[in-house]
């Protein structure tokens, strides 16, 4: 946690303008607001080039004699390969309708942390080198040379934000400003400039199927804890399937839920899912050890990283023969399945098209991708009363839920998750309307940046999310963050420690399987946390 009580990092929030334009203000790294450079064995593991240590702290970044050359071949490849990257190059007018809508604007009152003007760091080369405007016009037509100071900036900034998309909700041309971040840590990687926090995972993703480097012996006795934990909880023993041949679906989740609190209650929740339905049902699911991830951290280094990683899921299901992928409470994986994977690797023809074998509702959105999110697989399970349900379980919570940037924006997976809620909880509270569904704030740590070194960044740009929470656990008691992404699990307890202490951090599947009334159970007194439910004190006790 940061050194800054939140007070004080509040104070810190300067909102007066630069005394210099944006152009004449140096650089300045700062402790707090930067993630580590990546360890050159992941880097050479994956094949990017310019492998070596360097610290970003220090001035020489050992970049390639020709880095400037090597940038603008790839500038100019990019421009000619995605239509959308030029014309986002050209068509903003700097209005500043989404200046601050970014929670990192927002929580640091850095100006360059604006959309507008973080995109106009490449913006300004972009008009230096490829504009007969900007050659003759220079400074004065908004155009710079790529200097080794403006390759600082790029980095720098390029890793200050989350790529959630925010800002695209308000601009009125339509600028996708988190696709030109994307581009700029694309070319970025063409002379070595990672962060750890994502060179690492992609290549541990490589090596292990997962971004944690769980070797698949160590993922089945992970399960096997998951298991002993529900029977206590429950009396039922279940028996999660690995690697099964001919199975109706394939389970791929993000493996951030194997490994750390609160996402493990999640998996097991998936699991206790599972098991009811197939002892209810007769339906056959299987997890993978293979492709045991899905998070894709190759989104945050080049789309060929991302396309080669995403492949790993279609080439599971194929190796499988499963029916259709069911995928589990993920962020970044549902905005690359849902827009780019049927350019990157699919139709994924050789599946066949989702329709649930439980209640014949037919996936329509999933027709190319043949994976479908759990919050509407569960929704639709619900809404045809195939599950049995104690909603009272989970009244010792008062739950907010937090829309996942990726989910939301990305796919428009709106309803679906409240559904659920409101299904199996009696205490459900929205946050304020501008800040949630389309509108969501950022977690602030999405997008790699969920390393402990940028802690500061992190509660900086996590405080309109802090914010909003505050709002309803002052109003309405709320005591429960409830979300359906693995980062989101993974950081918002750090966020809520230091702004909101008083709110805890749950997934949906986690709600789920504590309403779920299994097959055979014993008497529940706890839920999977081992707390007691309400009236169960004593009895939890004993």
């Amino acid at each position: 946690m940061t050194d800054l009580k939140p007070d004080e990092l509040l104070a810190k929030i300067d909102r007066n303008p630069p005394a210099s334009g944006w152009m004449d203000t140096p650089i300045n790294i700062k402790k707090g607001i930067y993630c580590y450079a990546s360890n050159p064995k992941s880097v050479e593991y994956v094949g990017l080039p310019n492998v070596r240590k360097w610290n970003p702290l220090e001035e020489d970044w050992k970049l390639p004699e020709n880095w400037q050359e090597i940038l603008h071949k790839g500038f100019r490849e990019r421009l000619e390969r995605f239509r959308t990257f030029k014309i986002f190059m050209d068509i903003c007018v700097r209005c500043g309708a989404c200046a601050d809508k970014c929670h990192f604007f927002i929580g640091t009152g850095d100006p360059k942390n604006m959309p507008v003007l973080r995109a106009e760091l490449l913006r300004s080369v972009y008009r230096n080198d490829f504009t007969t405007f900007g050659k003759i016009l220079g400074k004065f037509g908004g155009a710079r040379k790529l200097t080794l100071d403006v390759l600082k900036e790029w980095w720098y900034y390029f890793f200050q934000c989350t790529e959630c998309r925010r800002c695209s909700v308000f601009c009125p041309y339509g600028i996708d400003t988190a696709e030109i971040t994307i581009m700029g840590r694309e070319l970025l990687n063409l002379i070595g400039l990672n962060i750890d926090w994502v060179a690492t995972p992609v290549a541990n993703c490589y090596r292990t199927g997962n971004h944690l480097g769980i070797q698949p012996h160590a993922l089945k006795g992970m399960f096997d804890f998951f298991v002993e934990d529900i029977e206590e909880v429950t009396g039922v023993l279940v028996e999660p399937q690995f690697n099964k041949k001919g199975a109706d679906i394939l389970f791929i989740t993000p493996s951030g839920d194997y490994f750390a609190d609160p996402g493990t209650y999640t998996c097991m929740g998936y699991i206790m899912l599972f098991h009811y339905l197939k002892e209810k049902y007769g339906l056959d699911v299987t997890w993978s050890t293979y492709a045991s991830e899905g998070g894709n951290f190759g989104f945050f280094t080049s789309h060929e990283t991302m396309k080669r990683l995403n492949s790993k899921m279609y080439a599971e299901a194929r190796r499988l023969g499963v029916k259709w992928i069911l995928g589990g409470e993920c962020g970044h994986m549902w905005r690359v399945v849902h827009q780019y994977m049927d350019t990157m690797n699919g139709p994924a023809d050789f599946m066949e098209e989702p329709v649930s074998p439980i209640t014949g509702t037919k996936f329509e959105n999933a027709k190319s991708t043949k994976m479908v999110h759990i919050a509407e697989f569960t929704a639709d399970l619900i809404k045809h009363n195939k599950l049995e349900l104690d909603k009272n379980r989970n009244d010792h919570l008062k739950v907010t839920f937090h829309d996942s940037c990726n989910p939301a924006r990305g796919m428009g997976l709106l309803d679906e998750p409240r559904y659920v809620i409101n299904n199996v909880c009696n205490n459900f509270y929205e946050m304020p309307p501008g800040t949630i569904r389309e509108q969501t704030f950022c977690c602030g740590s999405g997008a790699g940046l969920n390393a402990g070194e940028n802690i500061e960044l992190r509660m900086a740009g996590g405080l309109p999310r802090a914010n909003a929470v505050k709002h309803v656990h002052e109003k309405h008691g709320v005591n429960m963050l409830a979300c359906i992404c693995a980062i989101d699990r993974a950081a918002f307890p750090a966020l809520m420690e230091y702004w909101v202490p008083e709110v805890d951090v749950i997934g949906l599947h986690e709600m789920v399987a504590n309403a779920l009334i299994m097959p055979g159970e014993s008497k529940r007194t706890t839920d999977l946390r081992g707390e007691p439910l309400l009236g169960m004190e004593d009895e939890a006790d004993e």
